[in-house]
């Protein structure tokens, strides 16, 4: 391979030999990064991994999710099988073992590079990402709350019965989404009848919602609304409103936003992320400081 290979074509082969999960995670086998660095025995290379494995330790990561030990089964002749050892490697793992590779192999500087670059991307978009599921689990928390104010509100109103409930809110639904019911914005969100629209709604269109609800509960409390047809007149404005501001804003109409991961997954890694952090805080040194 020649010493002069640029970085763009240093870029097109680690993003060749790229893989990708069945979730969308990006990885590489071990075997084929130790080919593309030009070594020719695996076994040095397994020194390779050993150091970055120690260093993805020391940083505080946790050294399984970044290397998976695998077996492949590869073919020795005759029909016959047998395994040899492997990992697939993340990204932040990749960067780790070109910085411990032999630095005069003519890949290795670029790879430092490349790998660096798109690791520090990767951190960048993590972090957007942990924004959105915080602002996500703030913004679900408050719909709950004020969907639960919103209905005792309603009920004084005179919205008692299930029935006129669904209603109530399906007014809501119609003046905030352009006059889609609460069956028609699930239509056409393609959800599953089981699965409940605001649990697959982003942090944009969930505020809307939060502010539709809010707003029509301040209303109803303030006009002192005892007529549940009042009511649903109420909400379905308010709806109607909300949707024309965000019109007004350039923003994009509800039911045109696209749909976001369940925010029961987003609960459950935002527990095992601070689960993890209180982890590595405990394995901290003590602060000797007077």
């Amino acid at each position: 391979m020649s010493e002069s290979l640029s970085a763009p074509a240093a870029s097109n082969t680690f993003e060749r030999i790229k893989r990708v999960t069945a979730a969308g995670a990006d990885f590489w086998s071990a075997r084929e990064l130790a080919r593309v660095l030009e070594y020719t025995d695996f076994r040095n290379f397994t020194a390779v991994i050993t150091k970055a494995r120690e260093a993805c330790a020391n940083s505080g990561h946790a050294v399984a999710d970044h290397f998976v030990d695998v077996n492949e089964m590869v073919g020795i002749g005759s029909g016959a099988q047998r395994p040899i050892e492997d990992w697939t490697l993340s990204r932040y793992a990749c960067y780790l073992v070109i910085q411990n590779a032999d630095p005069s192999k003519p890949l290795v500087a670029l790879g430092q590079s490349y790998f660096a670059v798109q690791t520090r991307r990767q951190e960048m978009a993590d972090k957007e990402a942990l924004k959105e599921d915080k602002t996500r689990l703030l913004l679900r928390g408050e719909m709950k709350k004020h969907n639960k104010n919103l209905a005792g509100v309603a009920k004084q109103a005179g919205v008692i019965q299930p029935l006129d409930y669904a209603i109530f809110m399906d007014h809501g639904y119609r003046g905030l989404y352009g006059g889609l019911t609460a069956k028609g914005v699930h239509a056409r969100k393609r959800l599953k009848p089981k699965e409940p629209l605001l649990d697959y709604m982003g942090s944009t269109e969930l505020a809307a919602n939060l502010f539709r609800a809010t707003q029509t509960e301040e209303k109803l409390r303030r006009e002192n609304v005892r007529n549940k047809e009042q009511a649903n007149r109420i909400h379905e404005a308010v709806g109607r409103t909300v949707r024309r501001t965000i019109h007004e804003l350039g923003g994009t109409m509800p039911e045109n936003l696209p749909l976001a991961e369940n925010i029961k997954k987003v609960e459950s890694r935002e527990k095992k992320r601070i689960k993890s952090e209180q982890k590595k805080a405990a394995a901290l040194p003590p602060d000797t400081e007077s």
